[in-house]
């Protein structure tokens, strides 16, 4: 058969394509992404108690993780999945990298059974230690409540001093909260159904992915939007 050859020849083509382009996102991972976008934007739309821009401006990486629920009856605890981006040299922001959350229970108001929670990284350290594996709030990184709104003025010397700046929304009210034992991980399986098999973290936030989808863009842009100096 004459056509054999190149009929053949073109299915390993796009085999080979097939394998090289993105995976196809995951609706759970789009609406993760959506719903990042949307606690980041409507936290920072509200003067009185949005997070300082003085703070964001400096930070090394922010990550957003809505709805972090309460799980257990007997032990508390808590588990939520979001999204990290760090700022680049040239001071725009990384492709985001999905990540979980999981840990001992951590006060915010008696009763609330969920929260979105935002985590504003000061230094360096805290990402090496996510890229290097999970690492615990508190223990390898330190954290501190942050300030909020007219607050930023008034934050003590722990919480300008602390690696990380935690803040949690839950009924309406945004506020810092303490997180200590809290568990932070990368979500590679979410990582690989949004950019594509063989994707790191760490060059993720080097900037080395192209092909973003628009929704992970779309969370990049809101950060550079919420973050300019």
């Amino acid at each position: 058969m004459p056509h054999a050859r190149p009929i053949a020849l073109a299915f390993a083509f796009l085999a080979a394509l097939a394998l090289a382009l993105p995976a196809h996102a995951g609706r759970k991972e789009q609406k993760r992404a959506e719903d990042a976008l949307s606690v980041l934007h409507q936290v920072q739309s509200t003067p009185d108690s949005e997070i300082p821009r003085s703070l964001l401006s400096q930070a090394h990486a922010i990550a957003v993780i809505p709805d972090v629920v309460k799980v257990g009856l007997v032990v508390g605890g808590r588990r939520g999945k979001g999204l990290i981006s760090v700022r680049q040299a040239d001071g725009t922001w990384s492709n985001p990298a999905y990540i979980s959350v999981t840990g001992g229970s951590f006060g915010f108001q008696a009763g609330v059974q969920s929260a979105d929670i935002i985590l504003v990284f000061r230094t360096p350290r805290g990402v090496d230690n996510l890229v290097s594996g999970k690492f615990t709030l508190g223990a390898d990184a330190s954290v501190a409540a942050g300030p909020v709104g007219r607050n930023a003025a008034a934050a003590t010397d722990h919480e300008l001093k602390a690696e990380i700046l935690a803040y949690a929304r839950a009924r309406g009210l945004f506020a810092g909260i303490a997180l200590d034992g809290s568990v932070l991980g990368i979500d590679y399986d979410a990582i690989e159904r949004v950019y594509g098999r063989g994707v790191s973290p760490r060059a993720l936030f080097e900037g080395r992915v192209r092909g973003a989808p628009g929704f992970v863009v779309d969370f990049r842009d809101q950060l550079e939007e919420q973050t300019s100096r």
